[in-house]
């Protein structure tokens, strides 16, 4: 019986990867968009989910089970990107970071768990990041919402274990998506303390993201998770150095660590 996937996120970048990936090597696929009727290249299905409305997240997995009559991996894809000196950030904006890239992913895993349960089997693959590692500057509350979603999945997959459930990290690097024309920019204020140091650092993280690896990396990685008998706690898909500065951050003493970050950003 081919696997049931359903992706979070699922019409564009890292998420759209891994759909057509997963679905030319035969396993069932539907992804989630707020419009999926707009979307018109999608070789997979696509229902409509917004991850901060809980209805819409209970109304598309019961959507998804009443088809298919099952539901075996759940990758927890959809997110949003976050820059801007935190002293300068609106408040809503964080709050709307932490909806969409911690929030809505719990609310997605509440869920389908009782439908894995059920079964007595399942996978939950949440997208996190090698940001939600450290904290970065003028990324601070999009570290911090992934870094959150990284430290849940520890714990939950240790609650659902005894069910046949498992659940792991995939943190990816940078990846040339159209991440950055999505994601929220506190605007540059022109006498602000923060205005060069900020748009050196915006302009850095940028070139990054245009120059990223191909997203086609992560829909293999997951797709090996898939695969994997016991996956994991965590992965991490991306360049030697973004991978390694996760190890660095373990051996160094904070303030070289820092100090490192901050020649690395200019600052």
């Amino acid at each position: 019986m081919n696997k049931v996937v359903l992706i979070t996120g699922g019409s564009s970048g890292i998420g759209k990867s891994i759909g057509e990936f997963l679905h030319h090597k035969g396993f069932v696929v539907y992804g989630t968009s707020r419009n999926p009727d707009r979307i018109l290249n999608s070789v997979f299905p696509l229902v409509a989910l917004d991850v901060r409305d809980s209805d819409s997240i209970h109304a598309a997995v019961a959507k998804v089970i009443s088809i298919s009559g099952r539901l075996d991996v759940v990758i927890n894809n959809a997110g949003v990107g976050i820059t801007g000196p935190l002293e300068e950030i609106p408040m809503q904006e964080i709050k709307n970071n932490f909806e969409t890239n911690l929030f809505g992913p719990i609310e997605v895993m509440k869920a389908v768990l009782p439908q894995m349960r059920a079964q007595s089997s399942g996978l939950i693959v949440n997208v996190t990041s090698i940001a939600g590692y450290m904290g970065l500057p003028y990324r601070s509350v999009y570290s911090a919402s992934k870094g959150a979603l990284e430290l849940i999945t520890e714990a939950l997959r240790m609650e659902v274990k005894s069910f046949g459930v498992h659940i792991t990290n995939v943190a990816p690097g940078d990846f040339a998506t159209n991440i950055a024309s999505g994601r929220y920019h506190a605007p540059v204020i022109k006498g602000s303390a923060y205005e060069t140091p900020y748009r050196n650092t915006l302009k850095t993280m940028d070139e990054h993201v245009d120059s990223g690896s191909n997203p086609n990396e992560m829909a293999e990685a997951v797709y090996h998770i898939i695969q994997t008998r016991e996956p994991e706690i965590h992965y991490k898909v991306g360049v030697f150095m973004q991978k390694f500065s996760i190890v660095l951050k373990r051996i160094l003493p904070d303030k070289v660590y820092e100090k490192m970050l901050m020649n690395h950003y200019k600052l």
